[in-house]
C-alpha cells in the first residue's frame, strides 16, 4: 500500500491542510483539501471517497471535485462511503441545492456524479482488490474509523478523528495493524479539551495503546493542532514508543 499524505493538520492555516489521505491514487480517506493539492489529472483519477465523519474539515473538497468532474465534461463518477448518519448530514447539509448543488442528482438521478454508499460498522466491503472495514470510534458526532487489508494480509488502520474509544480495539481484536494513523490533537495539558472535543493527546494515546490487543508495527500521528505542534511532539517523544512518526503534509507511508 502506498498512501500519500495530502493533508494531516487539526487547523487549516497556511502550510497546514486538512485531512486527506490518497491511497494508490484512486482511493481517498476522508477529504479535507485534496482539490487544493491535487492537479486536475490526478482529482480525475479518483474513484472512492470514504468518509470518517461530516465535519467540514473531513469533507470540504467533495463539493469541488464533483464541480471540476462536471465542468471538465467527463462521465466521470465517483462513489462516497460512509456509515448512515454521516451520509445523511452530507446529504442534508451539504448537497442540498443551497449550500451546493445537489451532485447526488446531477446531471440525473440514475447517472449523478456521487453515490453516496452506506456501509455498516464492523462490515467488509471490497474495493479495488482491497478489504475495508469501518469501525465506530468515540467523536462528538457520529464517526467511524477504516480497517484497510490488502492482498499480502497488510494491514492499515485510520482512526479519522477520535478520542478514547476503548470498544474499537475491542472489535478490532488481536489482528495484527501493521500501520496505525490516529488522531493527537492536542497536549497533555488540554487533556479535558480533548476529551470534550473526541481527541487524543500524547498521555491518552499511550493509554489506548494499552487498551490494544496487539500494538500496531508502525504508528502515524495525524490531526495535531499546529498552535501545539512543538508541545506535542517534545510530549510525544517523551513517551519513548518506537517506529512512531509525526506526519507532515507531503509525506508518503508504505505499508
Amino acid at each position: 500500500m502506498k498512501i500519500k499524505v495530502l493533508g494531516c493538520s487539526g487547523a487549516e492555516i497556511p502550510g497546514h491542510k486538512a485531512p486527506s489521505f490518497l491511497l494508490n491514487d484512486e482511493i481517498m480517506f476522508d477529504a479535507g483539501s485534496f482539490t487544493g493539492v491535487l492537479d486536475e489529472k490526478a482529482q480525475m483519477r479518483i474513484k472512492h471517497i470514504f468518509i470518517t465523519h461530516a465535519h467540514l474539515d473531513h469533507i470540504a473538497s467533495i463539493p469541488f471535485l464533483a464541480d471540476n468532474i462536471i465542468v471538465s465534461e467527463q462521465k466521470k463518477r465517483v462513489s462516497v462511503y460512509s456509515i448512515s448518519p454521516v451520509l445523511k448530514v452530507i446529504k442534508e447539509h451539504l448537497f442540498n441545492s443551497a449550500m451546493w448543488p445537489d451532485f447526488t442528482i446531477i446531471p440525473k438521478p440514475d447517472n449523478a456524479i456521487l453515490s453516496l454508499i452506506k456501509l455498516s460498522a464492523g462490515k467488509v466491503i471490497h474495493v479495488n482488490g482491497y478489504h475495508v472495514t469501518p469501525f465506530e470510534v468515540n467523536h462528538t458526532v457520529p464517526a467511524v474509523g477504516y480497517l484497510v487489508q490488502d492482498n499480502r494480509g497488510k494491514r492499515l488502520f485510520y482512526t479519522g478523528d477520535t478520542g478514547p474509544s476503548a470498544r474499537t480495539w475491542e472489535k478490532i481484536g488481536n489482528r495484527k495493524i501493521d500501520c496505525l494513523i490516529i488522531d493527537v490533537s492536542f497536549p497533555n495539558a488540554h487533556s479535558a479539551m480533548a476529551m470534550r472535543s473526541g481527541h487524543l493527546t500524547p498521555e491518552l494515546l499511550l493509554k489506548e495503546m494499552a487498551r490494544m490487543q496487539q500494538r500496531p508495527q508502525n504508528l502515524c500521528i495525524t490531526h495535531i493542532k499546529p498552535q501545539y505542534s512543538s508541545i506535542i511532539k517534545d510530549e510525544l517523544k517523551d513517551l519513548g514508543i518506537k517506529n512512531l512518526r509525526i506526519l507532515k503534509d507531503g509525506d508518503t507511508i508504505r505499508v
